[in-house]
This record gives structure tokens, C-alpha cells and sequence, in this order.
């Protein structure tokens, strides 16, 4: 079993763990690994946080992810595309978070509106959990990032398109920087949550006008409170 994680650098030592029990033999290549949540219990974090342990552990060249079927010990074929696409969006960093605002624009309504029409239980609940978690970490600004990608994660997933938690997951380092300067934006946490809450309701109603009308306004609070310049801590 893996253990519960108590560090600040949450998927980093994610990462430790699973690299160990490769080198002990205790994982061996086309072993499948559990599901995001299972595991996210079992080393107690967000699902973003493991999402992030994955991500690194493919450029590595030690996993693999197939869609529909899973995360499997791979040998490092892949390694090279990976490292590739991590190239690309690093350097997206230089042009700034009006270029990262405008590709949300561009996207996540429609992932709102999607996920009004498709969206399931389960990832209903799942962003139930995300926002309440938020709601209890307002305070704590790791614990409310990571609970913030988990929502969007979930709107992703529930658009029933492949493709798309896979772009939101190749920016993900990028929006995680984002949201720490908004976090420390006084008042941003709070804004985030009301917006968050909309989406939500807006989703859970199935209504897709709704969803996407809530999220464009989610986006114009993030660009304005981005734009603020509060250092990050």
C-alpha cells in the first residue's frame, strides 16, 4: 500500500513513491495502476494531485496512459512525445496570463455547456466535493488550487470527449500558477466560489445556456483579478 502524504509537494513525492516500488519489482511493466480516485485515497490528495504524479511519471518514460483503458508501467517509448508537449506549454509561459485567460475563453464555456448535457452522477458529486473543499480551504491556498483543477477536471471529464481532460491536463501547470496570483488577489478565493457555485447549479440543472453564460462570467472575474498583479507568496 502507499502511504498518506503530508508534504507540500504533493505529486512530487507521488512520484517517489511509485518510482520505489518500480525499482524494489513490486511494479513491473504492463502492471495497470489503480484509478485517479483510488488512488487519491489510498495517498490521501486530489485527484489533480495525482493527475500531476502521472503527468510526470509519463515524461519519465515510466507510464503510459491508454484511453478507456487505463495507466499502465510502460517501457519509455513514449517519453520523447511527452517531453515534447511539456516543451510546448513551458514555453507558453513568456506571453503571460492574458494569453492563458483568452484560451480559457475560448474553451471552457463550451466544456460548461457540454457538461450540462452529458454530465453523470459521479461527476456530479465529484464537483460537489471539489467546491466544498474549496469552501474549506479558503484559507489554505495548495488545498483550494488543488480542489479548483479538480472542479475544472470534473467539467472536463464530463463533457464525454477524450480530448478534452487531456488538453485541460497539458496546461495544467500554467493554471495552477494562475490561480495562486488570483488566491492572494484580495477577495479572489471568495469571487472564484460564487462563480464556482453558479457553474455548478447551472450543470446540475442540465442547462447548457446556463452553464455556459456562468463560466464566461467565472473567466472575466479570473482575467480581471489576474491582472491585479498580487505577488505570489
Amino acid at each position: 500500500m502507499y502511504q498518506p502524504i503530508e508534504s507540500a509537494r504533493l505529486y512530487e513525492q507521488i512520484v517517489e513513491q511509485i518510482e520505489q516500488r518500480i525499482l524494489k519489482g513490486e511494479l513491473h511493466v504492463g502492471d495497470q495502476l489503480p484509478p485517479e480516485r483510488d488512488l487519491g485515497e489510498q495517498f490521501g490528495v486530489s485527484r489533480t494531485a495525482v493527475r500531476e504524479a502521472v503527468k510526470a511519471l509519463r515524461q519519465k518514460g515510466l507510464l503510459e496512459t491508454y484511453p478507456g483503458r487505463g495507466t499502465f508501467i510502460t517501457n519509455g517509448t513514449s517519453q520523447a512525445m511527452r517531453h515534447s508537449l511539456n516543451l510546448v506549454v513551458n514555453l507558453g509561459r513568456a506571453h503571460g496570463s492574458d494569453d492563458l485567460v483568452q484560451v480559457r475563453e475560448i474553451l471552457e464555456p463550451e466544456i460548461a455547456a457540454l457538461a450540462a448535457k452529458h454530465v453523470t452522477s459521479e461527476q456530479l458529486a465529484a464537483m460537489d466535493q471539489a467546491v466544498a473543499a474549496m469552501d474549506g480551504a479558503l484559507d489554505d491556498a495548495e488545498r483550494f488550487i488543488e480542489a479548483d483543477l479538480d472542479f475544472h477536471l470534473a467539467l472536463a471529464e464530463a463533457t464525454r470527449n477524450d480530448v478534452i481532460p487531456i488538453l485541460i491536463d497539458s496546461i495544467v501547470d500554467l493554471l495552477r500558477e494562475q490561480r495562486k496570483s488570483i488566491f492572494f488577489t484580495p477577495g479572489g478565493p471568495q469571487r472564484g466560489q460564487i462563480h464556482h457555485k453558479r457553474i455548478l447549479k447551472a450543470v446540475k440543472q442540465q442547462n447548457p445556456d446556463a452553464a455556459r453564460k456562468a463560466m464566461r462570467a467565472h473567466l472575466a472575474q479570473v482575467r480581471q483579478d489576474s491582472r491585479r498583479k498580487t505577488p505570489v507568496r
